[in-house]
């Protein structure tokens, strides 16, 4: 006969766990009732195995659990509709079993059950979400768990929308920006490797044909016309190898380091790559501060968030500069990495007791930096561009132009 292990709650609340033989689940959840159980879990005890396939097991469990991921407007939706129904004064294992049971999306259909047995089995709303990491960061996790200690939950998650929803606004404003000046790249890119494969050579067939010496620049042409023509696969593979190296290099400390420094350094691009930390920085600090957690695990918790190595840096620094109840501009100054505006308004919050109010403007002034500084970007870099794939074009058509013009002076015509 199978063997079922239980969770249940006794009829005075206490939780009782145990195992009992039964025919199927069916008759082991009516024998609980009949016991004076509440069940809350009932599950088929797997034949034993030796303690290697157990093993096997165990991490073949965490493995999958590690692979399913929310999608971040899934993570984002999934959040508002929980902060909704715990508003309307919904229990959370309620609000939970009600999500999971209309909700189609692979990750959220395994995901939220998982959540909701674990809350349902006694365990913390935090603690659960514990179990995918890549679904919910620290700062969610942190989040949840200082609005489960001050009683407030529905507005922790709210606040978490509204600091996620601010991210990707942010995101798409960058990404937005460069979609017309990469149109215009790629097009120009392709428009110039057309004329060199298959415009320009009829051309070359054409002047050979006639004879006589080309001019310089058509003869530049018409070298690196035959070069990408006889070459064009080898320059692929290696432009490819180059791009798979590179993008392999800055997933390393080192390299994601080198290139947050050049980052905050290039000209107009460290603007908004400053700008988009910053307010970043902010965001995150104040929500988690507005929202009760400790000033150093909201330091800690910013830092791995901010986005940027050379300024998670600074805060990890800083971070060791500070005792609970210290100020927390003066050593964010001292670093040099900070902008003063920054740090100054950091200050005026703590004189004042007003800190998150101080990193909320502190936000919205960077938020505002980063709108400028992208319409700089998109002003400058889309003439630019167009201009670059001018001059291309341009010394085509005048190479051809000039060998046309010698030649058929050559001729008498």
């Amino acid at each position: 006969m199978p063997t079922f292990n239980y969770i249940a709650r006794e009829s005075g609340g206490a939780r009782k766990d145990g195992t009992l033989d039964a025919a199927d689940r069916s008759a082991a959840m009516l024998r609980l009732q009949q016991m004076g159980y509440t069940p809350l879990s009932i599950n088929q005890a797997a034949a034993k195995k030796s303690s290697g396939s157990v093993k096997s097991k165990i991490k073949f469990k965490l493995s999958t659990n590690a692979k399913i991921r929310m999608k971040p407007r899934g993570m984002l939706l999934f959040t508002r509709e929980l902060a909704d129904l715990l508003s309307s004064g919904m229990t959370l294992g309620r609000a939970l079993h009600t999500q999971a049971k209309r909700d189609s999306d692979s990750a959220n259909a395994t995901i939220i059950p998982r959540l909701r047995d674990e809350v349902v089995q006694g365990s913390s709303l935090s603690d659960a979400l514990r179990i995918y990491p890549d679904s919910f960061p620290k700062l969610y996790v942190s989040m949840v768990r200082a609005g489960e200690a001050s009683g407030a939950l529905a507005d922790a998650l709210q606040g978490l929308c509204n600091h996620y929803e601010r991210v990707q606004e942010a995101k798409s404003k960058v990404v937005t920006a460069l979609i017309y000046p990469a149109i215009v790249l790629g097009v120009g890119v392709l428009s110039v490797v057309g004329l060199m494969i298959f415009i320009v050579p009829t051309f070359s067939t054409i002047f050979d044909e006639l004879g006589g010496t080309m001019p310089i620049p058509t003869q530049i042409l018409m070298g690196i016309s035959n070069g990408m023509i006889q070459y064009g696969w080898i320059m692929l593979l290696i432009l490819a190898g180059a791009s798979i190296a590179f993008s392999r290099y800055i997933k390393t400390p080192e390299g994601t380091k080198w290139a947050d420094a050049r980052l905050i350094k290039l000209p107009v691009i460290s603007k908004i790559s400053r700008a988009n930390a910053f307010a970043h920085f902010a965001r995150t600090l104040e929500t988690l501060i507005r929202n009760g957690v400790p000033i150093l695990k909201a330091l800690t918790i910013s830092e791995e968030t901010v986005g940027n190595s050379v300024i998670a840096e600074e805060i990890a620094s800083a971070r060791n500069r500070v005792t609970d109840g210290s100020s927390i501009a003066k050593p964010l100054a001292e670093g040099g990495v900070f902008p003063a505006l920054l740090t100054d308004m950091l200050a005026v919050g703590e004189e004042t007791g007003d800190l998150s109010g101080a990193l909320a403007q502190i936000a919205r002034r960077y938020d505002e930096e980063l709108d400028f500084s992208i319409k700089i970007l998109t002003t400058v870099l889309e003439p630019v561009l167009i201009l670059g794939v001018a001059l291309i074009i341009g010394f085509v058509a005048i190479s051809m132009l000039m060998a046309v013009f010698d030649l058929t002076s050559g001729l008498g015509v």
